[in-house]
């Protein structure tokens, strides 16, 4: 056959409208032509084999549809949660024209909404007295009319099993005014004080009907339930009360007045109402309520912002590592095709848009389905999420379309970086090869082992550098490089391990060959897995250092499951034989004893009563004071200014009097040790916890009285006793006769109870409201210092990983089972067992679950000691001395951690086909 060559060139061709481009056109115009019909054919192109590669399009989309669908969800109800101006206005006026609250009687200055304020004279002078309606309705002049409404008031009501600490509010339902404030579910407004009508959270919650009574938990009075509404502002328990029906405790309630003036509230109307000291807030003009919302804002400034995008770009690496098995593999199958488009004239820049053209297409269509599916949830779930996540009805419907744009440009950006490596492969394989079918040998270059390392290295300084200076964004900035540096060092890794495989049998062998050659398939899925569980391990090795830090650091009040009982104010004290009873029914008590409080003689001013330090056990060094390296140095090795829990001079020490009997149940000393101190207190002594104090059997009593302006402190020394080794905060104990020797008096000030085991939530409610007919107590219940149960954010840590552990893996193994399929045809054919696919699928999940769990392990342990090391040496000049983080592996992530890679390979032996297939071989 003779092919003839043309005599001319060809004019060329604007292949975007396939029409002939003047061959005197433009050199940047003949480009652009060139390049726009150059994306749109590979987008045809991508199209196209969207289609015909459904299950693999389908497995893209979904791995990037849904994080996608899950960020929109969440940006939609937030945006929603978050009122605009002319909302929050309505939702707090309701029907009504302005909201007043008088703040002081001096005048005040406002913003334009109310929103701040201040006193003009600069000193806040609160009402003398509480303003009625009448008083503030003769404010707004003749045809006005005010409602009163009272918030925040504290209720504790009966319950079907504890008491239940509710919102109550005062306001009147049948005054329209205040009825634009609620939504009625049920029933009427309470006409009556004897009336209440409560949330349907309440309901619920008391298990109440319409017409059922609600008792307060003290029994000083009920309420019959009338009515069932709901607060748009708190979808909580709260009660809704009559103006006649405020209960004591109500008295330091916020009070506004809703009101309702003939006219519209001008300038001239607030300007008189700031002079008396009222704040006013109104509606907004018709301008400013039709201003468009653009979402919320972060308040939170750079800081945060830096730091979320960089949390992002972990989870935009994670979702990258995941897709690119799939292209990888995608690719492989259409080798031919793009060696025929290699055949045909393109070059390598056009192979790389036909196989980035897949990354485009596929992001598109898995941001929109993204999109559409979260803002559908969101708006489908939202009764849901404004009940039990927010508390609080939302506003109107919208979804932060900024932030939607945003979340599909990163998704699109996902699917490009997804389709980067493997369209730089396409462009560099061999055409011959493609055509003929045959795999391109894989090359490890060294420059990539080298640039993986450097970023390892460079990665791992920064994160140390940032853990130094406390920059959460510098240590994510340097976790992200390293684990970059490390996708670089996997192809590498994967080589060395097949060339150790020879030595294994036939299954495990053909697994780590097949990954040797997949390197492009198999590096993304091992990464995935590796940087989600160098996250988790990091994490959790750091959660768990901090919380063995924090532990090691507490001083509980009294010895654990003891508990202390202080009375309030307008408590009635009842004797200790009652206390001691309700103490045993309801707590188990096996001893009490009484709590008594000292103060000075004159009880005007303030009185301080502390044990002071011998001048030989004063550090020279006081905190707060500048000190240079060296003296830093000195104060960190005088064992005077080894400062702890205890404080800088002894802290804050509890003093009290006692005869003995308390002080067992205070410190948990030793019946020895307790009879010693008990024989010092009745000999008119007086016993600390801290041995610094005690100087020559003595202790050195302070007492620093503050009266009328006049500073007077006094020190005596008394006959002492120091315990050791106590489980408890700082105490002094005075004896009743050193007590009148240092001029003091004493009362009654609680009871501390001594338990075997720490009473549980509802012992400590019904304890407390077997106390109720005295008044109000205070109940701490001391459970130890130990470390705290984080084993559950550990492990929901680790679960995670190992979602995406097992998912990278059944994506990995499924590829590469579709990759495989010739070969395993070879196996049948050969005679090889059924068993031998699932064999091989169970060794090719372990691989991709196993190699990358080892490194990821290895990873996070690193990355958490450099973090927990640079922190320690930061701080290990400072004075005073900061406690330091211990070094700690955490196991219950490590166990779950070691477990996953063999739930993978359990799921890829159950659901892999052990019937091998005979397929005809057509080439």
């Amino acid at each position: 056959m003779t092919i003839r060559r043309p005599t001319r060139a060809p004019a060329p061709v604007d292949t975007a409208t396939a029409r002939p481009v003047a061959p005197g056109a433009p050199v940047g115009r003949r480009r652009f032509a060139e390049l726009t019909g150059s994306w749109r054919a590979a987008l045809r192109i991508a199209r196209r084999e969207s289609r015909r590669a459904r299950r693999r399009t389908a497995l893209v989309l979904a791995m990037i549809a849904l994080p996608v669908a899950a960020l929109a969800f969440l940006a939609a109800s937030y945006d929603m949660a978050e009122l605009t101006p002319a909302e929050g206005i309505d939702r707090r006026l309701g029907v009504a024209d302005a909201e007043l609250r008088w703040i002081a009687d001096a005048p005040v200055r406002q913003d334009e909404e109310g929103g701040t304020w201040y006193v003009r004279n600069g000193e806040q002078q609160p009402p003398n007295a509480r303003a009625t309606s009448a008083q503030v309705g003769a404010l707004l002049g003749p045809g006005s009319r005010v409602t009163e409404v009272r918030t925040r008031i504290p209720l504790t009501l009966r319950g079907p099993r504890l008491d239940e600490d509710v919102e109550g509010r005062v306001l009147d339902l049948g005054d329209p005014l205040a009825r634009g404030l609620v939504r009625f579910r049920a029933g009427r407004a309470p006409r009556q004080p004897g009336e209440v009508a409560v949330s349907p959270a309440a309901l619920r919650r008391l298990d109440l009907r319409l017409g059922r009574a609600v008792a307060l938990a003290d029994g000083s009075r009920a309420y019959t339930v009338v009515g069932v509404v709901e607060f748009p502002d708190d979808l909580g328990m709260v009660v809704a009360l009559h103006p006649g029906a405020v209960p004591p405790t109500g008295s330091s309630s916020a009070t506004n007045w809703l009101a309702d003036v003939p006219g519209t509230v001008d300038a001239a109307l607030v300007s008189r109402l700031n002079e008396r000291g009222v704040v006013v807030t109104t509606r907004p003009p018709a301008d400013d309520r039709k201003r468009t919302w653009l979402g919320p804002v972060d308040p939170s400034g750079t800081g945060g912002l830096s730091t979320g995008v960089l949390i992002a770009g972990l989870g935009l690496l994670e979702v990258v590592l995941l897709v690119g098995p799939a292209f990888a593999v995608g690719i492989r199958r259409r080798r031919r095709d793009l060696a025929l488009v290699a055949v045909a004239g393109g070059d390598a820049g056009q192979l790389r848009r036909v196989v980035l053209a897949d990354g485009v297409v596929l992001g598109v269509l898995g941001a929109v389905a993204g999109l559409l599916v979260g803002v559908a949830a969101a708006f489908a779930g939202r009764p849901l999420v404004e009940q039990y996540v927010f508390h609080a009805r939302f506003g109107g419907y919208r979804c932060w379309p900024t932030a939607l744009v945003l979340l599909g440009g990163v998704a699109v950006l996902a699917g490009v970086l997804a389709a980067l490596a493997p369209a730089w492969t396409a462009a560099r394989q061999d055409v011959s090869a493609g055509l003929a079918g045959r795999r391109t040998p894989p090359v490890s270059r060294t420059r990539w082992l080298a640039f993986g390392l450097s970023l390892v290295v460079g990665g791992a300084g920064l994160a140390a550098f940032g853990a130094a200076r406390i920059s959460p964004a510098v240590i994510l900035t340097g976790l992200i490089l390293g684990e970059l540096g490390l996708v670089c060092c996997t192809p590498t890794l994967i080589g060395a391990l097949a060339r150790l495989g020879r030595m294994l049998p036939l299954a495990p062998r053909i697994a780590l060959r097949d990954a040797s050659r997949n390197r492009a398939a198999a590096a993304p899925a091992i990464c995935a897995v590796m940087a989600a569980v160098a996250s988790s391990v990091a994490l959790g090795g750091f959660l768990a250092s901090s919380d063995a830090r924090e532990s090691r650091s507490y001083r509980p009040l009294v010895p654990t499951g003891n508990v202390l009982v202080y009375a309030g104010e307008l408590a009635r004290l009842p004797t200790l034989a009652q206390v001691a009873t309700i103490a045993r029914e309801q707590l188990g008590a096996d001893a009490i004893a009484p709590i008594n409080s000292v103060s000075c003689a004159s009880r005007k001013g303030y009185c301080d009563v502390a044990p002071a330090l011998p001048p030989a056990q004063v550090c020279p060094w006081q905190p707060g004071v500048d000190l240079s390296a060296a003296q830093r140095r000195q104060a960190r090795a005088d064992p005077r200014c080894r400062i702890d829990a205890l404080g800088y001079d002894g802290g804050y020490v509890q003093t009290g009097v006692d005869d003995g009997t308390a002080l067992p149940l205070l410190t948990g000393a030793d019946p020895a040790t307790t009879a010693a101190a008990t024989a010092v207190l009745r000999a008119g002594g007086v016993v600390v916890t801290d041995p610094r104090y005690l100087h020559d059997g003595l202790v050195t009593v302070r007492v620093n009285q503050v009266d009328s302006g006049t500073d007077g402190s006094t020190t005596t020394d008394l006959p002492g006793y120091a315990l050791s080794g106590v489980v408890s905060q700082p105490q002094l104990l005075l004896s009743a006769s050193a007590a009148r020797h240092l001029g003091l008096t004493w009362s009654p000030a609680g009871w501390v109870i001594g338990t075997s085991t720490p009473p549980d939530r509802y012992q400590e409610q019904r304890f407390t409201s077997a106390l109720r007919p005295f008044g109000t107590f205070m109940v701490s219940v001391e459970y130890g210092g130990g470390p705290r149960d984080i084993s559950p954010l550990l492990l929901l840590l680790a679960a995670a990983a190992g979602v995406i552990t097992v998912g990278a893996a059944g994506i990995a193994t499924a590829l590469a089972a579709a990759e495989g399929r010739a070969e395993l045809t070879t196996l049948a054919a050969v005679g090889a067992a059924p068993a031998v696919r699932r064999m091989l699928a169970i060794c090719q999940a372990g691989i991709i679950a196993g190699v990358g769990s080892v490194l990821g392990i290895v990873a996070g342990l690193g990355t958490a000691a450099i973090v927990l090391v640079s922190v320690n040496r930061e701080y290990a000049s400072d004075w005073p001395a900061s406690d330091p983080y211990p070094l700690l592996v955490p196991w219950p992530v490590l166990g779950v951690l070691v477990l996953v890679p063999v739930v993978a390979m359990l799921g890829a032996g159950l659901f892999t086909r052990a019937r091998l297939p005979i397929e005809r071989r057509l080439d």
